[in-house]
C-alpha cells in the first residue's frame, strides 16, 4: 500500500528553493499585499513572502501534489495563509471560493521538488526504484506507466518529441513498444532499461546526464498536462487574477516552459516585462544546489486587463 501523504510528509523537506533572492526582490513586496504562491511545493519560498507581507498581508498557498501541501503546512500555518489542492490553472475558482476580487503578486516555481524526485514510490526520476506514476494529484487520471503501455507509437514519439525533445524519440518508441509486447513497462529501473537499449553506447559514454532524462522530463509533462496548464494559466487565468499593476513571476527550468513565458511577456499591450533576460542562479547557488543550474526567472507586471489587439 503507497503511504499517504500525512506519512511522505512526517519528516522535513530536503528541497531548496531556487532563485530565493532574486525572486523576493522582483516581486517587490510589501505589507499588506495579497500573495498566491500556485506551486507552494514545501513552503520554501512562501516562507519569505510571508516575512515581507506581514500580519496585514494574505498567502494563497495551492499545489496539486497533496504530499507537498503537507510540507507546506508543517512550516506555513499563521492565519493570514490559505492552502488549497489545487491546480494555479484553477486560480479563479478558488479566488471565488475564498471571496478574493484580486490579487497582488503571483509566483509560480515549475520545478519538480527534490521531495518528489526522491520519493521512491512516485517514479518521478531514473534514479529510484519504485513504479512509474508521475502524477502530482494520484487520484486523477492516468499514471505514466497506463500512458506508456497503451498509447500508439505515433503519440509516443510526438510526446518524446515534443515534450522532452528527445533526438532518439523513434528508437526509443520502437524499444518501449517491443518491450510492452512481452509484459507491460510498470518500474522505473524497467524503462531505464529500454531507453538505455534504444540509445547507442558511444552516445551515453560522451553525456554527462542519465540517458532517460528527457524521456522521464516528456512523460512527467505528458502525463500531468504541465504545458497545457502554463500556457492556459499565463495567457487567461494569471491577467484575470491579477490586479492591474500586479507582478507575476515565474520560474522554469527547461526551453518549453521559457517559450511560452518570453512569448507572453512580449504583449506590450498587456504586460511590462520587467526582465528582458532571464535570471538565471548565481555560481554559488549552482554550486550549492544543482537543480538551480536550469532555472529561469521572469517578471512582469500587469498594465492591462483588456490589451488591445
Amino acid at each position: 500500500m503507497a503511504a499517504s501523504p500525512e506519512d511522505s510528509a512526517s519528516s522535513k523537506s530536503k528541497h531548496k528553493p531556487v532563485l530565493l533572492r532574486e525572486t523576493i526582490q522582483q516581486l517587490e513586496l510589501s505589507a499588506g499585499l495579497t500573495v498566491v504562491d500556485g506551486t507552494v511545493g514545501a513552503g520554501g519560498h512562501s516562507q519569505f513572502i510571508l516575512q515581507q507581507i506581514g500580519a496585514t498581508g494574505t498567502l494563497i498557498g495551492l499545489d496539486r501534489d497533496p504530499m507537498m501541501l503537507s510540507y507546506a503546512r508543517q512550516k506555513l500555518h499563521q492565519g493570514n495563509v490559505t492552502l488549497k489542492q489545487s491546480s494555479y490553472a484553477d486560480l479563479p475558482e478558488i479566488l471565488d471560493e475564498l471571496q478574493v476580487t484580486g490579487v497582488d503578486r503571483i509566483l509560480v516555481d515549475l520545478g519538480l521538488s527534490s521531495d518528489q524526485l526522491e520519493h521512491a514510490e512516485r517514479g518521478f526520476g531514473f534514479s529510484t526504484s519504485g513504479r512509474l506514476d508521475m502524477r502530482f494529484d494520484e487520484s486523477r487520471g492516468e499514471s505514466a506507466a497506463e500512458l506508456l503501455n497503451t498509447i500508439n507509437k505515433s503519440e509516443l514519439i510526438q510526446i518524446l518529441d515534443d515534450y522532452g525533445e528527445e533526438k532518439f524519440a523513434t528508437s526509443i518508441a520502437d524499444a518501449i513498444i517491443t518491450r510492452r509486447k512481452h509484459s507491460p513497462i510498470e518500474t522505473v529501473q524497467e524503462l531505464n532499461e529500454v531507453v538505455e537499449s534504444a540509445i547507442p553506447d558511444a552516445v551515453v559514454r560522451k553525456s554527462d546526464k542519465h540517458p532517460a532524462t528527457r524521456v522521464y522530463q516528456a512523460l512527467r509533462i505528458a502525463v500531468n498536462n504541465e504545458l497545457l496548464h502554463i500556457q492556459r494559466a499565463i495567457t487567461e487565468t494569471f491577467p484575470n487574477c491579477l490586479n492591474v499593476n500586479g507582478i507575476l513571476a515565474v520560474i522554469t527550468f527547461h526551453s518549453l516552459e521559457d517559450r511560452l513565458v518570453k512569448r507572453a511577456f512580449q504583449d506590450q499591450n498587456q504586460w511590462e516585462n520587467l526582465t528582458t533576460k532571464p535570471i538565471t542562479a548565481r555560481p554559488n547557488e549552482q554550486k550549492m544546489n544543482p537543480r538551480s543550474r536550469s532555472a529561469k526567472l521572469r517578471t512582469a507586471k500587469l498594465i492591462s486587463k483588456n490589451p488591445q489587439n
